[in-house]
This record gives C-alpha cells, sequence and structure tokens, in this order.
C-alpha cells in the first residue's frame, strides 16, 4: 500500500486516541478540508480531487480506522467501529493538525462518518459534503422486498461474530472485488494498480471491516434514531451528491436529506457509485461551492 501516495502530499501517522493512530495524507495550504474514503477504498480514491483543492486548501486524507494503513483494534461486536467513535477519531486528527474547525467530505461509509461528526461535533464541522450514500437509520428503512438484494452485504456484514468473516476472508479478492466492478460505471476511474491497492488493503482488514459494518445495523442505527427523535439536525451548509436511487428503489432521496439539513443541495449526478474517481471535477466544483456558502 504505501508504494502508491497521492503526488505532492506527506503521508503522517497521527494518534488520534489512546491505542489508535490513523494514516493520513496531507497535502496544500489553506482553509482545512477533510475527505473520507469509502467501501472498499481506501485514502487513495480521494487523489484526483485532494489534488485539485490544495492550491486553495489545507486538505486531509485519512484512511478510517480499521481500513487501509490506519489501525484496526478489535472489536468484533461493533463497538469500536460506530460511526460516533469514528467521527471522534476525525475530529482529533484536525485537531492533532492543528484545526479546530474544517470542512468535511465523505463518500460512502465516509459519508456515514461525516454525517455522525456534523451531529455530534458542530462547533468544529463548518460544512458537509456528502456522496451516495442515505443515513444510516433512512437506508435500512428504504430496503425492502427484491430490490434489497442489491444490499446484501449490509446483511451479511450484520450477522454475530464469525460466519461473515470467515465466508469473506475465504475469498476476499473477490468479494470486495464485485463491488468495484458492480458499482463502477466507468472501470477505467479505478486503474489496475489503485484496485490492487484495495484489494490488498481490503484483505488485510476483513474483520475490522466487518465490524464497521455491524455497527451500522446496531448502534448507528440507534444513535440516529435517537437523533431523530430529539429533532437534532445538520446546522451547517451540507450538499449531497448521488445516482438515482429513488427511482430504483422508490423514494425520495432529497427529501430523506432535507428531514436532516435544513441548508441543503442536493444534486443528481449520472455516474457509478465511485463519484470521486469517476467525476473528480464535479465533486471538486461542489465542493468550492458548499465552502463558498
Amino acid at each position: 500500500m504505501k508504494h502508491m501516495n497521492i503526488p505532492g502530499f506527506q503521508q503522517r501517522r497521527v494518534p488520534v486516541v489512546d491505542g489508535v493512530s490513523l494514516h493520513a495524507a496531507v497535502g496544500g495550504s489553506g482553509s482545512p478540508v477533510v475527505l473520507l474514503h469509502g467501501f472498499p477504498q481506501t485514502h487513495l480514491m480521494w487523489r484526483h480531487v485532494a489534488a485539485g483543492l490544495a492550491a486553495d486548501h489545507t486538505v486531509i486524507c485519512p484512511d478510517l480506522r480499521g481500513y487501509g494503513a490506519s489501525d484496526k483494534p478489535a472489536g468484533a461486536d461493533g463497538s469500536s467501529y460506530s460511526k460516533r467513535t469514528m467521527a471522534a477519531d476525525v475530529v482529533a486528527l484536525a485537531r492533532a493538525l492543528g484545526h479546530e474547525r474544517f470542512a468535511l467530505a465523505g463518500h460512502d461509509r465516509g459519508a456515514l462518518v461525516a454525517f455522525r461528526a456534523g451531529l455530534d461535533h458542530p462547533d468544529a464541522v463548518t460544512h458537509l459534503v456528502l456522496l451516495d450514500v442515505l443515513p444510516t437509520v433512512d437506508m435500512w428503512e428504504v430496503l425492502h422486498g427484491t430490490s434489497a438484494a442489491v444490499a446484501f452485504h449490509l446483511y451479511l456484514m450484520a450477522q454475530p461474530p464469525g460466519l461473515p468473516e470467515q465466508l469473506i476472508g475465504a475469498a476476499p479478492e473477490l468479494f470486495f472485488g464485485h463491488f468495484l466492478d458492480l458499482w463502477s460505471r466507468d472501470p477505467a476511474a479505478i486503474p489496475a494498480d489503485v484496485r490492487a491497492v484495495y484489494l490488498t488493503a481490503c484483505r488485510d482488514a476483513v474483520p475490522s471491516i466487518v465490524a464497521d459494518y455491524r455497527a451500522s445495523a446496531g448502534v448507528d442505527a440507534e444513535h440516529d434514531l435517537a437523533d431523530r427523535a430529539a429533532g437534532r439536525v445538520l446546522g451547517m451548509p451540507v450538499t449531497v451528491l448521488q445516482q438515482d436511487w429513488g427511482a430504483a428503489l422508490g423514494y425520495d432521496a432529497a427529501a430523506v436529506w432535507r428531514a436532516w439539513a435544513p441548508d441543503l443541495e442536493h444534486r443528481t449526478v449520472d455516474c457509478g457509485h465511485f463519484i470521486a474517481e469517476e467525476a473528480p471535477d464535479v465533486v471538486t466544483d461542489a465542493i468550492g461551492k458548499t465552502l463558498a456558502r
């Protein structure tokens, strides 16, 4: 994994809590923007967007806890991988690098961490950009019937410790490669060398990746439900870019997000799931416009 870096970025290892350090690529100068990767990827997914933002911003691209070159603490029940815990990691990372307040963008799993950071740390997160995701509790609510088969991995990794780890660990390249193929409309957006980095990183992180997903079927959904009941919303400007999931699953994605984000810009994008790699200019532009709000 160490043989591929974002050009011009420094590789940093930053302690965020006792016993856990995150690996991060840091580059550029100016107001800080933190970029959180999704599944089944590492911080390398931001290579194009990070380069575009670095002219005007300090850009921080960590591997999430449990992924890539970051630490992977034990916690098969999901307790160590709640989005609340992972969001606290991100705030601690930014502070360790000298930033009390920062803009935050996330894709997929990273977007769930960013969403939680925005709710739990409103004084730290100034702007949010979220790519191709729904809040955890809403995601579970819209999945139903045969259309939910597209999300089989959510149900598999929600099972108690043991079975998912063994099944995925028996053929990790096949499992993780399936999603890189299925969710990408432009295969050239993830070239062979980058794909190899992702597959190696995931192969070495099966227990922690499963724990991350298991948390979403338990503690993460509980946290979202509690916030919804309390009427908590995101107070900062929020931009959401996503594919037209609503057409496939039968719901209004913009309405789902508006319930959480009063100051919302919601856009449907015409590409595959890996938006930052398939349409990096669109993402870079969206982040810039969000920061101007």
